[in-house]
């Protein structure tokens, strides 16, 4: 099965959502054990504020085409690594636009190594951040990582990058179909992945109100990294992928 399959064409172009937000979605890349390597779609998310300055959330690889447009509609300001499997493409947009300040999630330096050899602020508390009176800022800590989750107030919108995978079956071939089923993120049912949800083992009650944070804010929009989006009743979303964790 080709790779355009797997994804969500046009790619690397930008994707108007609502005013001052859109997305780019991404190659595929391959992610876990050598035997069973899943094909993961990937998405980023600009999301525009005062001043035209661009938060440039997970972001994937910089055409030379998504280069001009990205110009267009204002200056890269911020570049976030919200997890750290989610930074790979940050050095290519840092050269590219190197007076963006770039914020990273716990542990990607670590797993990054020189890779990531610039200078770089921490992602690691809720408030603080250049963006605040726009974006809230939640970590989520896990054992195996933190990921770090943004809602933009104006348009009601959470970016989540791998608390949430939901693959389409009719985009992957049998052992993808097998393995994101036995992970509980195939659509229309996709959540955290069950082997994440293990990590999370010690910090259920922290990553409980996590969520319960996240519901709060009532997003209306939740754009995910892999597989199809929620475009609209976001909470509702939240409540449906989580009710393993939140019910009593």
């Amino acid at each position: 099965m080709a790779h355009a399959n797997h994804t969500y064409p046009p790619l690397n172009t930008l994707k108007p959502v609502c005013e001052n937000i859109w997305i780019v979605d991404g190659p595929v890349i391959e992610f876990g054990p050598a035997l069973a390597k899943m094909k993961f779609p990937t998405r980023m998310t600009i999301i525009r504020l005062p001043g035209e300055k661009l938060f440039i959330h997970s972001p994937t690889p910089l055409a030379p085409d998504l280069k001009a447009e990205v110009e267009g509609i204002g200056t890269p300001t911020w570049i976030i690594g919200p997890n750290k499997i989610h930074y790979w493409w940050i050095p290519e947009w840092r050269d590219a636009f190197p007076s963006a300040q770039v914020y990273l999630a716990r542990g990607i330096p670590e797993r990054a190594g020189d890779r990531i050899d610039f200078d770089h602020l921490p992602l690691d508390e809720r408030l603080g951040y250049p963006w605040d009176d726009s974006i809230d800022t939640l970590p989520v800590e896990g054992g195996f990582m933190t990921e770090v989750v943004f809602f933009h107030r104006p348009s009601r919108i959470l970016a989540l990058t791998d608390l949430i995978e939901n693959f389409e079956p009719q985009k992957l071939g049998l052992l993808g179909r097998l393995l994101t089923k036995l992970g509980g993120v195939s659509d229309p049912d996709g959540q955290m992945p069950r082997d994440m949800r293990l990590t999370f083992r010690n910090q259920q009650a922290d990553l409980r109100k996590a969520v319960e944070q996240m519901i709060m804010w009532a997003p209306e929009r939740v754009i995910l990294a892999h597989g199809r989006w929620y475009q609209h009743d976001g909470t509702a979303e939240l409540r449906r992928a989580f009710r393993w964790l939140l019910r009593p």
